[in-house]
């Protein structure tokens, strides 16, 4: 039986409303602000809406670039990158980077940032970020479809092998989230979410058996 009050579609067949629901369901989204080194020495910044933490121990981190741009190329041929928190601050700058620059270009420059060194990997970290993870790669996997098909997009994982954060985020030992202003990517064309301390709630995980 069909309910209509459901949309329904396959997306192989198209979703018949105005704009994808796809990204706008699956969000917010945390912005992997990902930076890199060329071969040739020039620095690359860029955001990527497809990112996530997927490890406790070891942290492993990835993001996903449809299409092999030259994030995809630096990582590749380095083994390594930064990740860099996006804040309300910074979201100009951030926006700024995800221009379809050539390699030549440094986004670092482009969007009036400043390049940080990291401790441990070549890679450059954004300065004004107040949460840095150095990250050596770990995996680059083409996603495939249902039927095996290749995809045009890259998944590619890192260890954080390097944190930076701001002291000024940390009270009493505890990384507050919130004090960050972290901006997260929505579905609409321009759509961006921030957090505040109105929109925190606490759940504990249940023990078991269930009381």
């Amino acid at each position: 039986m069909f309910d209509n009050r459901v949309h329904f579609y396959q997306p192989r067949d198209g979703h018949g409303l105005l704009h994808d629901p796809f990204n706008s369901i699956v969000a917010p989204r945390p912005i992997g602000w990902v930076s890199s080194l060329g071969s040739t020495g020039v620095a690359n910044l860029a955001p990527y809406s497809f990112f996530n933490a997927f490890n406790y121990v070891p942290p492993i981190i990835g993001f996903s670039s449809i299409g092999w741009k030259d994030t995809v190329a630096n990582v590749a041929a380095s083994r390594e990158f930064c990740w860099n928190l996006a804040t309300r601050t910074l979201a100009g700058a951030m926006n700024t980077s995800c221009t379809p620059a050539p390699p030549e270009v440094d986004e670092f420059d482009l969007a009036g940032l400043s390049k940080a060194p990291s401790r441990l990997i070549a890679a450059p970290r954004v300065l004004e970020s107040p949460v840095n993870f150095e990250c050596r790669m770990t995996q680059i996997l083409q996603l495939e479809g249902a039927g095996g098909e290749a995809v045009e997009t890259w998944l590619v994982l890192g260890e954080v092998v390097a944190v930076h954060i701001d002291k000024a985020l940390i009270t009493d030992g505890v990384y507050d989230t919130v004090a960050a202003e972290p901006i997260m990517r929505g579905g609409g064309w321009g759509d961006y979410f921030a957090i505040g301390p109105d929109d925190k709630f606490e759940m504990r995980r249940p023990p078991w058996p269930l009381i």
